[in-house]
């Protein structure tokens, strides 16, 4: 894929400075640290290191990345050693995937309580797959899945919604057989919608009683309990979204769908079309729309405010696993599973660190191997830049 023209720390290193200093009452540290991440990702500033060519002697400066999660160029190698872990975890048995997602009105506190609801919402959603799966009348198995959070839409609006890759079936009660499912979407919808529905709002209450909610602001009338009451029965009273799809394959189309959702951020430098200064304009798919592309164009400020409100807490893991996939019985009910659905665990070499050298990009000049050099600190590579250039 070749290089996008146009990138998110563009956009930050022009309007940064000055969206900083008007949006001061709701931004924090964790939001100023990851834009400063962003804008200073490859450049000088993190410093780098002096790669030469092993043919011709060519040097050139390489910048370090930030290795910031919310940064657009930093995932692909994040992505490969994820992936590769969990390659061997897949079991030989085809993946539901099923999405969970809150209702709107409740973006107003997510955007003051991140870390509460969103956390609620994986607890939840999980905790809705595990008892209807459990349930006779359904599954009657103790399944296992990964879930994944996501915070976005297409257009860059607040959209919190929860990704889980299932596999298709799962460990008898007495863990003594593999329980296939019953259902082309694994778990009846209608029954999870209303399941989840009720943990969460029971999960809401929980959290105003114990006044752990922030409460202020557009939805600060929210602190008194008549009206908190009056809102979490307009939540109940609709229909929240649990989408399925049916199964769709083995392990190689599992770890296809993992590589486009796992280590996604909000937006991509890919979807950037133009950036003049002032206006951003990108590409995103119109989902109420049948899927179509369309092209949106924002001013720098609202393009960084839409941006800012995707960025997580600090510590916050937005990847878990659940059931017989969770940390703690994870290695030992994967083996139960593989024995009773008789297949053996996949073979590959433990995921490492690749190799800093030869480094895999080529010289511009006579297309011998480049090797990467010792790592310098900016101050050191401002020094040397001249001599470089020079050479």
């Amino acid at each position: 894929m070749s290089r996008p023209t146009v990138e998110v720390a563009d956009v930050i290193r022009t309007h940064g400075a000055l969206f900083l200093e008007r949006n001061r009452s709701w931004i924090g540290f964790q939001q100023m640290k990851v834009l400063q991440a962003i804008a200073r990702c490859r450049t000088a500033a993190l410093g780098g290191h002096i790669d030469h060519c092993s043919d011709c002697g060519h040097q050139t400066i390489s910048y370090n990345s930030c290795r910031d999660r919310h940064c657009p160029r930093c995932q692909a190698q994040a992505r490969q050693r994820w992936l590769a872990a969990r390659d061997r975890e897949l079991l030989g048995v085809p993946y539901f995937h099923v999405v969970f997602t809150l209702p709107h009105e409740l973006n107003p506190l997510c955007q003051y309580n991140p870390k509460l609801l969103y956390d609620l919402l994986l607890q939840t959603s999980a905790a809705t797959l595990l008892e209807v799966a459990a349930d006779p009348k359904h599954l009657g198995a103790d399944i296992g899945f990964l879930s994944i959070l996501h915070t976005w839409g297409q257009n860059l609006l607040l959209h919190p919604h929860v990704h889980c890759a299932i596999p298709a079936g799962g460990l008898s009660p007495d863990h003594t057989r593999w329980v296939h499912p019953r259902h082309p979407f694994f778990l009846p919808v209608k029954v999870l919608s209303r399941v989840f529905r009720g943990k969460f709002v029971a999960g809401l209450r929980r959290l105003h009683r114990r006044n752990k909610l922030r409460l202020s602001g557009l939805i600060g009338g929210l602190s008194e309990a008549n009206r908190f009451a009056s809102f979490l029965r307009t939540l109940f009273h609709q229909d929240w979204v649990v989408y399925a799809k049916p199964a769709f394959g083995g392990p190689t189309q599992v770890l296809r769908y993992l590589g486009r959702y796992t280590h996604r951020v909000a937006i991509s430098n890919h979807r950037l079309l133009t950036f003049d200064g002032e206006r951003v304009t990108f590409r995103w798919k119109d989902y109420a729309h049948a899927n179509k592309q369309r092209k949106m164009t924002l001013d720098g400020a609202e393009f960084l405010r839409r941006f800012v409100q995707h960025i997580l807490p600090r510590g916050f893991v937005r990847i878990r696993q659940y059931g017989f996939l969770a940390n703690r019985c994870r290695s030992t009910e994967l083996t139960r599973a593989r024995q009773l659905l008789a297949t053996t665990p996949r073979q590959q070499e433990p995921c490492e660190e690749p190799p800093r050298e030869p480094a895999s990009w080529r010289c511009p000049r006579c297309g011998a191997a480049m090797i990467v050099g010792t790592n310098l600190s900016s101050v050191q590579l401002a020094r040397r830049c001249e001599s470089i250039d020079s050479s």
